[in-house]
């Protein structure tokens, strides 16, 4: 069977590759595409899943916004199961800042300028956010198309689902992007931070053999 693999936001799968996912499966990693002009999320999240073979049952793992995002392409091919990395089930489930620039509308307010690479104002909010003790945190964030870091900003805020139970939530306990606080996870991962598939990658190994047989 296979595994349809979504990493997170401006990330490639670097974050992903120290993962040992189940031998007897196919890994395919499905690469992030540049939104359109004003692109709206349901269009964007069609265009995604036109990489996954729907005739054929398969399995959704996504990682932070890559989570997110396999949860709506469930929605229009139904996965034999969705596993999710350092992410939410619900709009419920946002932290306190993601809930402050979904009604303040903040992101849609800043220039496309502040996501440019040359500027380090976002890459200091990667890092602090993400794990701020790790010195190679921004080797894992490649993806710094500028439209398309605002884009997504955008939609993560402005996202609204109902929880599935269904889904099988990861969740480090220390993540500050997903506080575990505001969830009730599957499996916590001790000790780790919003990078800890990259981190605690033996952990998140053993689940996934367990949860994809």
């Amino acid at each position: 069977m296979k595994i349809y693999v979504v990493s997170g936001l401006g990330a490639d799968f670097k974050v992903l590759e120290k993962i040992r996912f189940p031998e007897q499966h196919e890994i395919v990693f499905i690469d992030w595409l540049i939104p359109e002009k004003n692109e709206t999320f349901p269009h964007y999240v069609a265009r995604m899943a036109e990489k996954i073979n729907g005739s054929e049952p398969f399995y959704l793992v996504g990682y932070s916004f890559g989570g997110i995002l396999v949860q709506e392409i469930n929605k229009l091919k139904p996965a034999v199961k969705v596993v999710i990395l350092g992410s939410i089930r619900s709009d419920k489930e946002k932290s306190r800042l993601i809930r402050t620039g979904q009604l303040t509308r903040i992101p849609r307010l800043l220039p496309v300028t502040f996501f440019n690479e040359r500027t380090t104002r976002v890459y200091s909010v990667v890092r602090k956010f993400f794990d701020p003790k790790n010195p190679k945190v921004l080797q894992y964030f490649q993806v710094r198309d500028p439209y398309y870091l605002k884009w997504s900003v955008e939609k993560i805020s402005d996202w609204k689902f109902e929880e599935s139970p269904e889904v099988i939530q990861i969740l480090g306990d220390r993540d500050i992007v997903f506080p575990i606080k505001n969830c009730r996870p599957d499996y916590v991962i001790k000790g780790g931070t919003h990078l800890f598939p990259a981190t605690k990658s033996k952990e998140v190994s053993l689940i996934l053999r367990e949860v994809l047989k």
